[in-house]
């Protein structure tokens, strides 16, 4: 928690942040058009990364975020902090590093009371073609590939449940559309990953151990300008025989008091997560963006 707030009010910090070259003037982007920060650290919802690149600049300059997110849980906490750049609207890069507590359940897990499985993430991402927002007369979305190398922390524990390994490398697609004239803000993503709950259990396991598409999916309404709400799912790989992995989903609400801060609160579905039932809690984030 000290961590997360630390990382907080460094997000904080970008809100007065000025330019800081004479040729960068101030980001172009529309509001929350650019995205939250996902649990993975690329621009887009809470659960889902979108096609849209970080930070509050267009294709005539440098932009980036930091972020720090909450997720409680009934009997687990994920904290994520983060940053990423985004370059002439083109190409992005992120760094995220969660940490999972188990708090008391580490115990009846065997693991310790308060044991906690961390991971980092280094992520880039490259618009291929389309403009989520500025191309109105086409229904043509934004498209991206990325790539996410995830890292996790707890080899010999993730062996010793099933799983193959303790890093691995995501691959997606993702299509992003805002909508205008009807307020709509849509994605939908493809990703190939082995990954067991988003990396933390490892990749791969002793029922799967190959890539397996996965979708991800966000909907969102712009009540106003500075006001967003929406629903995102996503699917996930069910590779160990141990505990069964589910979908996750959110339903979630931003609200950007100022241009370069952004505040998300929504309710998260995880399912079920190595074999404790029905985790569904509160998703807290705070994002400063330039």
């Amino acid at each position: 928690m000290i961590r997360y707030c630390s990382v907080a009010a460094i997000a904080l910090l970008f809100v007065a942040q000025p330019a800081s070259a004479r040729d960068r003037r101030a980001g172009g982007k529309l509001l929350l058009t650019n995205g939250v920060t996902s649990v993975e650290g690329a621009a887009g919802g809470g659960l889902a990364t979108w096609a849209v690149v970080a930070g509050n600049e267009t294709r005539d300059g440098i932009g980036g975020k930091a972020s720090a997110t909450l997720v409680a849980l009934p009997d687990f906490d994920l904290e994520s902090y983060g940053a990423a750049i985004g370059a002439n609207d083109r190409i992005e890069l992120s760094y995220s590093n969660q940490s999972f507590d188990t708090r008391a359940k580490g115990a009846a897990l065997g693991l310790g009371r308060g044991f906690t499985f961390r991971q980092s993430i280094y992520g880039v991402k490259m618009r291929l073609m389309g403009d989520a927002v500025w191309e109105q007369d086409s229904w043509l979305p934004q498209i991206a590939i990325g790539v996410q190398h995830k890292r996790a922390n707890r080899g010999a524990i993730i062996r010793a449940i099933g799983g193959r390994h303790d890093s691995g490398t995501d691959f997606y697609v993702a299509a992003t559309k805002v909508v205008l004239s009807r307020s709509l803000v849509l994605n939908a993503t493809m990703r190939a990953t082995k990954a067991n709950q988003f990396g933390l259990l490892g990749f791969g396991g002793d029922r799967h151990n190959r890539y397996r598409p996965q979708f991800e999916g966000s909907a969102g309404l712009m009540i106003s300008p500075r006001f967003v709400i929406g629903v995102e799912g996503r699917t996930k790989p069910n590779n160990l025989g141990f505990a069964r992995e589910q979908r996750a989903m959110d339903a979630f609400a931003v609200w950007a008091p100022a241009r370069n801060l952004s505040l998300t609160a929504a309710f998260v579905d995880l399912g079920d997560i190595a074999t404790v039932r029905r985790q569904r809690g509160a998703f807290l984030s705070v994002q400063g963006s330039f």
